[in-house]
């Protein structure tokens, strides 16, 4: 069940409701959340290396059928994003996340087992996405309610660093590691390494105190849904920034769909080299978390989007100057930039929303924007499928890399973004 319009935010008891009874400080609370978030992270950033590759060098996939899969992942962000808001509501938040946890687990285990058996194809490669991708989109939009539960707002804009800061690490460990365990054992092989690590994320989760929302009565899911939506798409600042994210989030889909499809079948790339490449995205997101909170305080956050935005859409047009392994740093350097930018922006919109929504409507907020701004991946990756199909996958790359500056010119279009802070 869901909250009432008047009841407090929910948050996080200060004792165990599984009936342990003993205190659970918030600071405690946090760093276990953030233990299990790290641990999915790493094994899901190896996956996004293996899983291309599975499909690539394990059955032969053409290029548009490594674009669905691509697409596949991100698909339910369209589909499931809206009705997750009232989910994640109306469930016990603890046990929604373990659940989804072992479901992403089964779906990932099972493909590593087909392959010793010599029954894995495309259609269960694809299935396997496809419910990968569904229990994700469940378990982000219920984390998104968990982290303002427990750390007060004056902490948030740093945690969120932080939380960002982390997820680059793991960007950056676990596609170069993944590139050494694929070279290693092959791509089926490292998919067990991801499996593995959403076991041990539901365990760690299973520690945490459970969230249980106050009760409303009389709304319905339509009504509910509606409420978030109308909230964001009425407000002077979440509505561009959303549009802003949404735009973002198709390039960089395209990117992640063309990018081990041009650098393993054009520029020739090992798969160890193809991980350190992909890490460079991590270690742009690092930095980018490293400096977001000091630099949208000293330049004002609207600013600081815009500009950094700016400079990482510009970054990007290095990376189709790589056209063979020996030239690599090309698409790295691309690809760190583009990160920098992307991760300040995410930074800074996240905070705001946490921050300005109202307690009661947050979780439906954050369904909301993620249904809009990442409902556009699974659009980029067929996009970006389509034209290497059609015009070359370098081609492709040209376009896409080109359509990285256009998102902050977008927002500058909006009052919000001509100002020195969002507010």
């Amino acid at each position: 069940m869901s909250e009432t319009p008047t009841s407090e935010p929910p948050t996080l008891p200060q004792h165990d409701r599984r009936g342990t009874g003993h205190a659970t400080s918030p600071s405690a609370v946090f760093w276990r959340y953030w233990a299990a978030a790290t641990v999915s992270s790493a094994g899901t950033a190896v996956t996004a290396l293996a899983l291309p590759l599975v499909a690539l060098s394990v059955l032969d996939a053409t290029a548009l059928q490594a674009a669905l899969l691509a697409a596949a992942g991100q698909i339910s962000w369209l589909l499931l994003s809206l009705p997750a808001g009232v989910i994640a509501q109306r469930l016990p938040l603890r046990r929604l996340q373990v659940t989804l946890d072992l479901v992403r687990f089964a779906a990932v285990g099972s493909l590593p087992l087909a392959w010793w058996l010599d029954r894995l194809s495309y259609p269960h490669l694809f299935l396997a996405a496809l419910a990968t991708g569904a229990a994700t989109v469940l378990f982000d939009i219920g984390n998104s309610t968990f982290l303002p539960a427990i750390v007060p707002e004056r902490q948030l804009a740093a945690r969120n660093s932080l939380m960002s800061g982390t997820h680059a690490v793991t960007e950056t460990g676990g596609p170069s590691g993944g590139g050494l365990l694929v070279q290693a054992a092959g791509p089926v092989g490292a998919l067990l390494l991801d499996a593995a690590s959403y076991l041990l994320s539901a365990a760690l989760l299973r520690t945490l105190p459970e969230r249980r929302p106050a009760a409303r009565t009389g709304d319905g899911a339509g009504r509910l849904i509606r409420e978030g939506w109308t909230y964001v798409t009425r407000h002077p600042v979440m509505l561009p920034c959303m549009l802003w994210a949404t735009a973002t989030n198709f390039v960089c889909a395209a990117l992640v769909a063309l990018t081990p499809l041009y650098l393993v079948r054009e520029a020739g790339l090992t798969p160890a080299q193809l991980g350190l490449v992909l890490a460079m995205d991590g270690v742009g997101g690092l930095a980018g978390a490293a400096v977001a909170v000091r630099l949208t305080r000293r330049f004002g956050t609207a600013r600081g989007l815009v500009v950094t935005a700016l400079a990482g859409g510009a970054a990007a047009l290095l990376a189709p100057l790589t056209t063979t392994a020996a030239d690599a740093y090309w698409f790295a350097l691309g690809n760190a930039g583009f990160a920098f930018g992307v991760a300040i922006g995410s930074i800074t919109t996240r905070t705001h929303r946490q921050t300005a929504s109202p307690p009661e409507l947050l979780s439906r907020v954050m369904a909301t924007v993620r249904f809009v701004s990442w409902g556009a991946q699974p659009l980029g990756a067929l996009t970006a499928g389509l034209l290497a199909t059609y015009a070359g996958t370098h081609a492709a790359l040209w376009t896409v890399c080109a359509a990285a500056v256009l998102p902050p010119l977008y927002l500058l279009t909006f009052p919000a973004g001509r100002r020195r802070d969002f507010g």
